[in-house]
């Protein structure tokens, strides 16, 4: 029984990326710290599931089919329902000008590929505490 209140207050995390095994791992290492998890694998997906999901974070890869991952973020940045929304933007692009668009299109983090998971679990607990 206490298993149900648990799961109703996990916090919800948006993971969107078009690479499998990446998603598969960011999600396993997610719920394995009790998270509760979805995913999306383009952009366009990703805009739908935000508006049902509502998550409290989003792990974004900027290299997406359909809708980029710049273009993501700014949509939901410059959306009053979306805005408030921590976004990581979770990527292999590690130059400082594509670190700088995605901070400039809203991100309130960057972490780059391969990633160290101690790292982006530490950068999610202080965005979401942010936001509480």
């Amino acid at each position: 029984m206490p298993e149900t209140a648990e799961k109703t207050t996990r916090q919800k995390i948006l993971v969107i990326e078009d690479e499998l095994n990446v998603l598969e791992l960011v999600k396993f290492r997610l719920e394995e710290n009790n998270y509760q998890v979805e995913t999306a694998e383009d952009g366009y997906s990703a805009l739908a599931m935000v508006r049902t999901f509502m998550p409290d974070l989003i792990i974004l890869d900027l290299m997406l089919p359909k809708i980029d991952g710049y273009t993501v973020c700014r949509l939901l940045k410059f959306n009053d329902q979306f805005r408030h929304i921590p976004v990581i933007m979770f990527t292999a692009r590690t130059n400082p000008d594509d670190e700088k668009r995605g901070y400039e299109c809203g991100a309130d983090a960057y972490i780059p590929k391969p990633f160290e998971p101690k790292i982006l679990l530490d950068r999610i607990k202080s965005l979401i505490k942010k936001e509480s």
